[in-house]
């Protein structure tokens, strides 16, 4: 049997390198795409082929197709900061949109693409729809949920038109070891940790009653992983991700225990966000059931701590440059370069 070539986008990333291990575990050549701009060049697996670059460069990426003729693409690169989006607005729909879109342009003139699995979000179904359903209209309220639902019209229609198989995966609050916990914008679970190492209490936007089901790095990588190959699930949406939902408040005292602290938090200005988001898991029951793991908070904060401590703290990043600053909360205020090109 041939060894099957996939392409990994964002593979020296927190979900990327994850999926990478997984497929070439499973006896996969690997091709790992990322511009490093959230990852980590020591996260890429050893066996994966790596090319440094972005998906918004779609001459690299039409060179990657016509070097390595791709089996099947797993797309994970993103910049998932669903909060800043609003300030970051051509960013995000460059990164979140056009870069998918030069994906499926170079698979649908190759060819030989069986199957292309988008990593989604759970920022497509909007507020008041709990637990969030795949057969649900999808409601986006911030323009990362906008850039990811848009990306899943197009993939769709690259089916209709084209034949591309596809999958589209919505995982929601993934943590784990590689998670950059350096980034002060997303990933809340890293960005907490972080700071009780650097001796910070941990911040909590509004109340922290806003309540998410936080995943477990190995409940979703081995089904993306999988996805490609797994016919079944051609042509579906999948939520996948843990099943009990946490308020911001209990998984803040969660991490401190974890980390061996007593919590420490204060409360900043409320942030417009989605109140309540989990989601239903039927499907990726039926089509995955036998790989479900559902690992417990509890259990899956110990072992990212413990991987955490040995990383040691990071400096917050601050991103490059806002796009728009009228509204911008009190909070990132310290990082006020605005783009010229706005």
């Amino acid at each position: 049997m041939t060894q099957p070539t996939t392409l990994v986008t964002g593979a020296a990333g927190f979900i990327g390198s994850h999926v990478a291990d997984e497929l070439l575990a499973k006896g996969h050549r690997v091709v790992g795409l990322d511009d490093l701009s959230g990852g980590f060049i020591n996260n890429v697996p050893e066996g994966v082929t790596f090319v440094k670059g972005s998906i918004t460069d779609h001459a690299l990426v039409d060179q990657l197709f016509d070097t390595y003729r791709f089996d099947y693409v797993i797309h994970t690169a993103a910049y998932a900061a669903e909060g800043l989006s609003h300030f970051i607005r051509r960013y995000n729909y460059e990164n979140n949109l056009i870069g998918t879109v030069n994906l499926i342009n170079a698979s649908v003139r190759l060819g030989t693409v069986k199957c292309f699995t988008f990593t989604s979000s759970m920022a497509v179904y909007g507020s008041n729809q709990v637990p969030m359903r795949e057969d649900m209209t999808p409601m986006p309220e911030d323009p990362y949920g906008n850039a990811k639902y848009a990306a899943e019209l197009d993939l769709a229609e690259a089916h209709e038109m084209f034949g591309l198989n596809f999958v589209i995966i919505r995982p929601h609050n993934v943590y784990g070891e590689r998670q950059n916990t350096s980034d002060r914008y997303r990933n809340v679970i890293g960005i907490f940790m972080n700071k009780i190492l650097r001796g910070e209490p941990m911040t909590v936007f509004g109340d922290g009653l806003q309540t998410r089901a936080f995943s477990y790095i190995s409940d979703v990588a081995p089904i993306i992983a999988s996805s490609i190959e797994r016919e079944e699930a051609w042509g579906e949406i999948i939520n996948v991700g843990a099943d009990q939902p946490y308020s911001i408040l209990e998984m803040a005292n969660e991490v401190a225990y974890s980390m061996g602290v007593e919590p420490n938090i204060i409360h900043l200005e409320e942030r417009y966000e989605v109140k309540h988001a989990f989601t239903s898991h039927e499907k990726v029951d039926r089509i995955f059931g036998d790989m479900r793991k559902n690992v417990p908070l509890t259990t899956g904060l110990e072992k990212m701590a413990k991987w955490v401590q040995e990383v040691g703290a990071r400096e917050p990043s601050r991103f490059g440059e806002f796009e728009i600053t009228r509204r911008l909360y009190d909070f990132w205020k310290e990082d006020t370069s605005v783009s010229k090109a706005a």
